[in-house]
């Protein structure tokens, strides 16, 4: 059995645990059955243990769930929710609850992260206020409106993915609440760019870098029975053009297939202060750049696992470009921290002439650059970076300068909780 195989199936065993774990917590009766696996699981009052049964499966993808609460004696649906919050913030899926007019009851971490915004103040607002869309575009609204569950449907709008919504009922027959769970697609669209990107970097290290190596040494061979100019020619043109050469198919290969993760636990704020700042320090006293910091002191109790000479290859590279769009005699950057939900949120911002609109959604693709001597590989390979660290990497940019957003997830400090 391979590594990757047998660490797939703990990691499979763990989150079977977990499920019923959480289903044995469940402090309330329900019966939940998918009809696509045939089986039924059912919490009767006072049980501990739920039943498990089998049913014949009829091929749809269709489940109901039904949940057996007395108001006189059981637990209020708002405490319910409460209960439900921190586990539905384990799930790598959007999930929010609303009931029969679009008010959000409960949205997950997840979901909040995704879309911007501070969950606990979501909570309350009309699910509009979530998405920043309008109403017609609102696959919930339009579950509610035509009174019906959606089944995996796709979605095309800004969030691209697949959607379900279920419905829990009051006595009446009346919406209780309309449970949605949206399942991005977004990260899978990148990650398929980057596995063509991998067999491309594959077939140029194949076809070009060994032609560039064999050119290399025999330019170097040659050079003792050449004349001088000839030797000059080949040392301050040729072989650093080679090299050049070189070093761009290197940093597309990391792209496809970037080193491994060496992650280490390490305070943020230290690591901004203390391990990047001083890099920066010397750089910024050459470029006649002032940089400035603004951290989170609640981040001082907050670890992040990360590698750190990984991080610091992003930094640095955020840093060199800014210093190459600058235009006016002195610059101004600044880093802040945040902790945000349960994320550290990093700014890297600079007060330069900003991205134009026209080329701002193309920044992070492979090749694609501005400069004349640039390969257009430094913010895609930064952005992989980012995501091998379970993060994501953003820019927001104007006339008054450019911004990349950063976020990381955190953890506190044992010592601290």
């Amino acid at each position: 059995m391979s590594d990757n195989l047998e660490k797939r199936m703990v990691e499979l065993e763990q989150e079977l645990q977990l499920y019923k774990r959480f289903v044995k917590q469940l402090p309330f009766p329900f019966q939940f059955t998918d009809y696509s696996l045939g089986m039924v699981m059912k919490k009767k009052r006072g049980q501990h243990e739920p039943e498990i049964h089998s049913i014949v499966a009829n091929g749809q993808d269709d489940v109901d769930l039904h949940l057996d609460i007395d108001p006189s004696t059981d637990l209020p649906f708002e405490q319910i929710e409460t209960f439900l919050a921190p586990i539905l913030d384990l799930v790598p899926h959007h999930i929010v609850f609303v009931d029969g007019n679009g008010i959000i009851t409960l949205c997950n971490l997840q979901a909040a992260n995704d879309t911007g915004v501070d969950r606990d103040s979501m909570i309350g607002k009309h699910i509009r206020e979530l998405l920043k869309l309008p109403d017609e575009l609102i696959m919930t609204l339009k579950s509610i409106e035509m009174n019906e569950p959606i089944y995996n449907q796709e979605v095309l709008d800004r969030y691209y993915g697949i959607i379900n919504t279920r419905f829990i009922r009051n006595e009446d027959g009346s919406i209780k609440r309309v449970i949605s769970m949206f399942q991005s697609l977004n990260l899978m669209k990148e990650t398929e760019k980057l596995a063509v990107a991998g067999r491309i970097a594959a077939g140029i290290a194949h076809e070009i870098r060994n032609p560039l190596t064999t050119v290399r040494g025999y330019l170097q061979f040659f050079k003792t029975d050449l004349p001088d100019r000839i030797v000059s020619l080949i040392d301050k043109l040729l072989i650093p053009e080679l090299d050049r050469a070189n070093g761009i198919i290197t940093d597309f290969l990391n792209i496809a297939k970037p080193a491994e993760v060496k992650a280490e636990k390490m305070n943020i704020n230290q690591f901004i202060t203390e391990d990047l700042g001083i890099l920066l320090h010397s750089e910024a006293l050459l470029h006649n750049i002032e940089v400035h910091y603004n951290l989170d002191e609640r981040l001082n109790v907050y670890d992040v696992e990360a590698d750190k000479n990984q991080l610091l290859q992003v930094f640095l590279n955020l840093f060199h470009n800014a210093v190459e769009a600058k235009v006016k005699k002195t610059m101004r950057v600044s880093i802040s921290s945040k902790l945000y939900n349960n994320i550290v949120q990093i700014y890297f911002c600079d007060d330069g002439p900003g991205i134009p609109l026209t080329i701002i959604d193309h920044i992070f693709d492979p090749f694609f650059s501005t400069k004349e001597t640039g390969t257009g590989l430094g913010l895609s390979l930064s952005r992989k970076i980012i995501e091998l660290h379970k993060g994501t990497m953003k820019v927001q940019s104007s006339a008054e300068g450019t911004s990349f957003i950063i976020e990381l997830p955190v953890n506190k400090q044992e010592s601290a909780s």
